[in-house]
């Protein structure tokens, strides 16, 4: 099983702490890249983007986040910026410049408003798959876990200069997009082709390769990708989302997925969005609130035997995060959208996960 994760920052004046659209100057400075790995500009002017390398397994995948983060990072400061990792920008420019480009151009001509300021981190892990009949059954299996990969992976608490009560509001930006959120059960890849396809027909996308479900088979790539999680506070909580994601992956087995009710895991992923591992989540399954860690220790046992070799490694990446916070807790524990920034911004020597 092989293993890659996208992450997306955004680049700050170290000044006055917010956005600034500088991504072609930062990317054009980028050195020293692992082996395979790129770096892309997003539709907003201040977000970059860096993606692994196929890995074949954790320790070389943490190898190339960490290795990622400092490239872009010695970048940004080569230009007098900061890199930060946050799902949102804490304090945030109205208005940001939209990247050129036909496809970009395309995007904001759809979508008009909603991508005016729109400046969302995510991070995006692929996993292999032989095939794509064997990526729509994986998908169907991960849905019921989604909602709690966004609990554990919540870092944006913060959006345009306000507390927002949320432990992820890129999740509330990002459902304002036509078919977003959980991904309808697919009966075979023809049948998610189809789906997808319908949207474009209907012009709420603009092609076949731009859906907004938080899993679903790659249109690029044999892989299977969730992209439910914010962009990770330190390179081992975006490690702790591949980790899980592989084991969810090898566990999901030839069975059929459970098909819990659709509005029940919409429930679930606002419960996620909003609460974090602070409070309740909802099981999708039972259709009851429950505490969210409870949660996340059940989405352990599920992955139990699928995680191999990875166990200790994973389990002590659950506990850093049960023990010290999530992204969004560590931000709020910063005190100010403010502090926040300095507490995510990407150091420009070391490890290249957040300075303290």
């Amino acid at each position: 099983m092989t293993v890659g994760v996208e992450e997306e920052f955004l680049l700050v004046d170290p000044e006055t702490r917010r956005p600034v659209a500088r991504a072609a100057d930062v990317l054009a400075g980028v050195r020293d890249l692992p082996a395979g790995a790129r770096v892309h500009r997003e539709l907003s002017g201040v977000q970059v983007e860096f993606a692994t390398g196929v890995c074949a397994d954790l320790r070389e995948l943490r190898d190339q986040l960490t290795a990622g983060r400092q490239a872009l990072a010695d970048a940004a400061h080569a230009e007098g910026l900061w890199l930060v990792a946050s799902g949102t920008p804490p304090l945030a420019d109205p208005r940001p410049e939209l990247s050129a480009g036909e496809r970009f151009d395309r995007i904001e001509s759809l979508y008009r408003g909603q991508v005016d300021a729109y400046q969302c981190c995510g991070c995006h892990v692929h996993v292999g798959v032989p095939d794509p009949e064997t990526a729509v059954h994986v998908v169907n299996h991960l849905r019921r876990w989604l909602p709690t990969l966004l609990a554990l992976g919540g870092n944006s608490p913060f959006d345009h200069d306000r507390d927002t009560g949320y432990a992820s509001w890129r999740m509330m930006d990002q459902a304002r997009f036509p078919g977003s959120g959980v991904p309808p059960v697919c009966r075979s890849a023809a049948d998610h082709a189809a789906r997808v396809a319908r949207l474009v027909d209907c012009g709420a996308l603009v092609d076949a390769s731009q859906t907004f479900w938080l899993a679903r088979p790659s249109p690029r790539y044999p892989t299977v990708e969730v992209r439910v999680a914010d962009t990770a506070a330190t390179v081992d909580h975006a490690l702790l989302q591949a980790g899980l994601t592989m084991a969810l992956v090898a566990a999901a087995g030839d069975t059929p997925a459970p098909e819990p009710d659709e509005q029940v895991l919409a429930a679930a992923v606002w419960s996620a969005a909003r609460h974090g591992l602070s409070g309740p989540g909802v099981d999708p399954l039972s259709a009851c609130r429950v505490p969210a860690v409870d949660l996340v220790h059940a989405l352990l046992d599920h992955v139990s035997d699928a995680l191999g070799d990875d166990r200790d490694l994973v389990h002590a990446l659950v506990r850093d995060v049960l023990d010290n916070g999530t992204g969004a807790q560590r931000q709020l524990r910063a005190g100010s959208p403010e502090a926040a920034v300095d507490l995510l911004a990407c150091t420009r020597t070391g490890t290249g996960s957040p300075r303290p």
